[in-house]
């Protein structure tokens, strides 16, 4: 009896079970492909195939960062208004969407209405080349804290770069500042020990995003914070590609065990700011439960000087109902009229950035595309290679940089615009990441990123269709398998 009981049961389950998690698949998802591959690991595999997909593929986050915003008296997360919608007052300088380049300005409406975050101007927006520039100017801030200091990063390593920040904030909390760090629970696996341990024995408030416990939290193993940023006294902030490790650093090739890189990081002043700024404290109340709203945080931002670089930042994530930065590359390449500009170590854009791409190029643009010619993770380089064909054949260029291993993110279009921050051109990056970018329209950064990524082209090789039709057929195939986890790589 109880055995027959148990069988029922059991047969029961294993149908149930399936049949929930394709109705839960079917209401959820927006991307057919990844739903059908959901459904047929869940059907193929029963039982760890519906726990993968609970596990990986339900998006939980989206539904806790509304409550928490609204909480904080934030809109919940959703497009926001529409840049320059609505008349100006009488006697009211002329709207931000007024001063954009006419090529640009429906460009800059559709992210005004993806983000729902306003153009800000009188920026100041400086490139910094390099770890040693960038940890030098952002050691510096710190140490001339004198209320508060917000970091969050990937990758934390406690080598001879990290000892040097936590040394930083160590001396910052002596002095009374408020300092909060966050990192990401994947990226401070890259060092052992993790700095988090460190940090707390020096007393500095530290909180690991999404730590891999077994807790509620690993119901979030798949959504992992990419973001860098460094925000000081709410008046100067830090952001870009760049990780905190001993690799970013000169001459760390002659380091044993550390590989070198080059890598790009931007110091900002100006009301920016505050929207660098907001993130932080967006992800600090999911990971920490404080709200941090104080003027030691969101001081008055005047702006800087007499520059006028015009911004906006595009903070991005599975908490939120649209890709914003896809959104942000797509409608740019449609509004390109001369030539556009990508560098990007990791390269693995879907069917629809395909399109823009080769849209651009059809139209007479020049598509510029600068990838890593000896990637770091080769699994990645691979799956890239399938969009190659496609890619040349409609007339964009593709080149291969010299080494040492770039890591910069960046794209410029007509010399006008261009966006910077922690995005690769990849699924991981554009639809599981909490990621971290900032557009910009001024002809003077745009034309120095511009040379900087022509400096690139300048030693690099270009790919050919002739280079990618030659290669042997067994690594067409071994490509191709890699293309097939493009999504989740």
């Amino acid at each position: 009896m109880w055995d027959q009981l148990t069988t029922y049961l059991l047969g029961s389950l294993a149908i149930l079970i399936p049949v929930l998690s394709t109705c839960h698949i079917l209401l959820t998802k927006d991307d057919v492909r990844a739903a059908i591959g959901w459904m047929g690991l869940v059907w193929l595999v029963p039982g760890f195939g519906a726990l993968l997909y609970m596990v990986l593929g339900v998006n939980r986050i989206r539904r806790r960062a509304v409550r928490e915003r609204s909480a904080r008296g934030l809109e919940p997360a959703s497009d926001g208004p529409a840049e320059g919608a609505g008349p100006a007052d009488a006697g009211a300088p002329p709207p931000l969407i007024e001063l954009v380049p006419p090529s640009l300005a429906a460009h800059a409406r559709l992210v005004g209405t993806v983000t729902g975050n306003p153009l800000t101007a009188g920026n100041a927006v400086t490139p910094l080349v390099g770890g040693d520039a960038a940890y030098d100017a952002m050691l510096a801030a710190i140490d001339g804290a004198e209320r508060s200091v917000a970091l969050t990063t990937y990758i934390f390593k406690a080598d001879a770069a990290g000892v040097r920040f936590v040394d930083a904030l160590d001396r910052a909390v002596r002095r009374g500042v408020a300092v909060r760090v966050l990192i990401d629970g994947v990226g401070q696996l890259y060092g052992w020990p993790p700095i988090a341990r460190l940090l707390t024995r020096r007393g500095v408030c530290v909180r690991t995003f999404n730590p891999l416990l077994l807790s509620w939290r690993l119901a979030f193993l798949n959504l992992r914070t990419h973001r860098k940023l460094l925000v000081v006294d709410g008046r100067i902030g830090f952001t870009g590609g760049m990780n905190i490790r001993a690799g970013t650093l000169a001459g760390s090739d002659r380091m044993r065990g550390v590989r070198p890189l080059r890598d790009l990081q931007f110091r900002i002043a100006g009301p920016l700011v505050a929207q660098l700024m907001e993130a932080f404290a967006d992800d600090w109340l999911f990971a920490a439960g404080e709200t941090l709203g104080d003027d030691r945080w969101f001081p008055p931002l005047a702006p800087v000087d007499s520059r006028t670089v015009i911004a906006r930042t595009i903070p991005d994530g599975p908490d939120q109902i649209s890709t914003k930065t896809a959104w942000t590359m797509a409608s740019a390449l449609a509004s390109a009229r001369d030539r556009v500009h990508i560098l990007t170590p990791y390269f693995l854009p879907d069917a629809a950035l395909i399109t823009a791409l080769q849209g651009a190029a059809l139209r007479g643009v020049t598509v510029d595309i600068v990838l890593p010619g000896h990637n770091n993770l080769a699994v990645v380089k691979w799956a890239s290679h399938k969009s190659y064909d496609r890619l040349l054949r409609r007339g964009c260029r593709i080149w291969h940089g010299p080494p040492p291993f770039n890591h910069a993110k960046l794209m410029v279009v007509d010399r006008l615009w261009v966006l910077f921050g922690s995005t690769n051109w990849d699924a991981r990056s554009l639809r599981l990441n909490f990621e971290f970018n900032v557009e910009c329209y001024d002809q003077a950064l745009a034309g120095d990123l511009a040379r900087l990524i022509d400096d690139e082209i300048a030693g690099a090789q270009a790919v050919t269709l002739a280079d990618v039709d030659a290669r042997p057929t067994h690594i067409k195939l071994r490509d191709g398998v890699a293309w097939l986890l493009s999504p989740y790589l």
